[in-house]
């Protein structure tokens, strides 16, 4: 195997139940060759040979909900993701709004949701650090822009503002918009926010992509791409820039659903032609059930405790959500679908329904994310339907968000049925895992630790909150790997080391079967391995 490559000298875990663990993994023209002892022969021949130096080899990670381009675009931005508290946020974001008065407006995102009571964000907080030009604030969910004051006056949003649909204004007393704008109420000043041009695009998808492939991760679900988004990845595909394979979500929404048809088949058949190779592909159409429950726009089936009497906003009608699905499925593609409240996802469930009764058996894989609240009646369907259950396991924690905004809002009884992912896990549902990145961490291991422990990262509760909903690591590895190949339709070529797959490797630092599971969230990524191609340590 002249030219190929041998990683040896630690504890390789395939994945693959048929040979759970080796020793030593040889690589020759992009693909696993051999293993353990017929690896091991091969080195003396190989081109390469990766001493793991004790690190333990994984199938590498795959991000099955994640916004690459957006988290590099935030790493662009004011600082004020991470603040711990309303004062650090906005000195931040007065000394960047300083250092950049080129500016015209200051936009960016990742503030802390718990930061404000009741997440009411003012405008005259950020006017006291920038008050002579609009500032345009994503929360770190991205289902609510805090703006300030010269932000809602070019944007003319103002007591006499209706509720668009689908948004909620936060309002004062007096009826005056307080700066706070949920869902679709943001469309009304994001457009002050300059669109990125094909250079910043690039420089922000670098950005992202180095922290991906620092992640360890060797594929992506982009939850959310347009066209120039699609054209940004296809440029790093051509200039060798991408560091994982790509599945681009083309979104759409139900003002546009109709026309944008034939625009995302022309989208997905430019990407199979521009990447033989499946490094890109924009096979998956995504939509927007509904909103999320710390901001009380995910959709309930019974209202919410906080604000009283309110279900909620679903971003579909019922019939409209149905109907999309099926003329996308028709069309070919998979469906991507965030859903957060128990009525959001049932109202996806029906859809994928729908679509499988109109138009017929097919191997669809439709995709529902992120999964907080489902009700007890819709846990077997998802197995019954296909439907890929994808968590974002890093969330499944007693947290402040979860204590101060989630909780009061439910209730104790909906509140302990959170993200059932032991549950789906034994109903037979197909899991997989994401980050959602930029709106929490990146890294595997943190989402692993949380999903084994369900404890936050200073162990609270003991014993884990709902631990009936904790997985064993086998099977959160898996939901990172073998799962998220299934979500691509790779599963015959990657997710797991065997013999004829692809060599998408991850380097830890540790082998995560030996250590407390208290642990797991602080094992770095050393290395990280796409088709036997370094694209990080070394």
């Amino acid at each position: 195997m002249s030219g190929g490559l041998v990683l040896l000298g630690g504890p390789v875990l395939t994945g693959d139940p048929r040979r759970p663990r080796t020793d030593a993994v040889a690589v020759d023209d992009g693909r696993v060759v051999a293993l353990g002892e017929a690896a091991r022969a091969q080195a003396r021949q190989a081109g390469q040979v990766v001493d793991l130096d004790g690190g333990c080899l994984v199938p590498g990670f795959r991000d099955g909900h994640v916004h690459p381009l957006g988290g590099g675009e935030l790493l662009l931005g004011p600082p004020v993701g991470g603040a711990a508290s309303l004062e650090e946020l906005l000195e931040r974001l007065g000394r960047w709004a300083r250092e950049h008065p080129e500016r015209p407006v200051v936009a960016g995102g990742g503030y802390d949701p718990t930061l404000a009571p009741g997440g009411r964000f003012d405008a005259s907080w950020l006017d006291r650090v920038v008050p002579d030009r609009p500032v345009l604030l994503w929360s770190t969910d991205h289902h609510a822009v805090w703006a300030n004051s010269a932000a809602l006056a070019a944007a003319g949003v103002d007591a006499a503002t209706p509720d668009p649909p689908g948004g909620r204004l936060l309002r004062r007393g007096d009826g005056s918009p307080l700066g706070t704008l949920l869902e679709g109420a943001a469309d009304l000043v994001t457009p002050l926010a300059p669109a990125l041009d094909a250079g910043q695009r690039a420089q922000a998808l670098r950005h992202g992509l180095r922290e991906l492939a620092a992640a360890g991760i060797v594929w992506a679900q982009d939850a959310m791409v347009d066209a120039p988004t699609l054209a940004s990845y296809l440029d790093a595909a051509a200039s060798g820039e991408l560091t994982c394979r790509v599945g681009a979500a083309l979104v759409t929404t139900p003002g546009d659903w109709r026309e944008r048809r034939g625009a995302f088949r022309e989208l997905r058949a430019s990407a199979e032609a521009a990447t033989p190779d499946p490094l890109v592909r924009a096979n998956t159409v995504k939509l927007f059930a509904d909103g999320v429950i710390e901001a009380g726009t995910a959709a309930l089936l019974e209202p919410y405790l906080d604000p009283p009497g309110s279900g909620g906003i679903p971003n579909w009608p019922r019939d409209e959500l149905a109907e999309a699905v099926t003329a996308f499925d028709a069309d070919g593609f998979g469906i991507h679908v965030h859903a957060i409240g128990d009525a959001g996802v049932r109202a996806a469930l029906d859809a994928v329904e729908h679509a499988t009764a109109v138009n017929g058996p097919r191997d669809r894989r439709p995709v529902i994310a992120h999964l907080q609240l489902v009700h007890p009646d819709d846990l077997p369907r998802f197995a019954s339907l296909g439907v890929v259950a994808n968590f974002e396991p890093l969330w499944a924690q007693l947290d402040p968000l979860m204590l101060e905004l989630t909780i009061p809002r439910l209730g104790p009884e909906r509140a302990a049925r959170q993200y059932p992912i032991g549950n789906l896990a034994r109903s037979g549902a197909r899991l997989s895992f994401g980050s959602d990145w930029p709106v929490s961490s990146l890294t595997p291991m943190e989402g692993l630790a949380v999903a084994v422990t369900r404890q936050t990262p200073a162990g609270h509760p003991p014993g884990g909150w709902l631990p009936a909903e904790r997985l064993p690591l086998t099977a959160a590895l898996a939901a990172y790997t073998s799962g998220g190949a299934w979500q691509a339709f790779e599963e015959d070529s990657a997710g797991t080391i065997t013999v004829g797959k692809r060599a998408d490797l991850t380097l830890l630092g540790a082998d995560p079967t030996t250590l407390d599971p208290a642990g797991l969230a602080s094992v770095p990524v050393t290395g990280t391995w796409l088709a036997g191609v370094q694209v990080f340590g070394g």
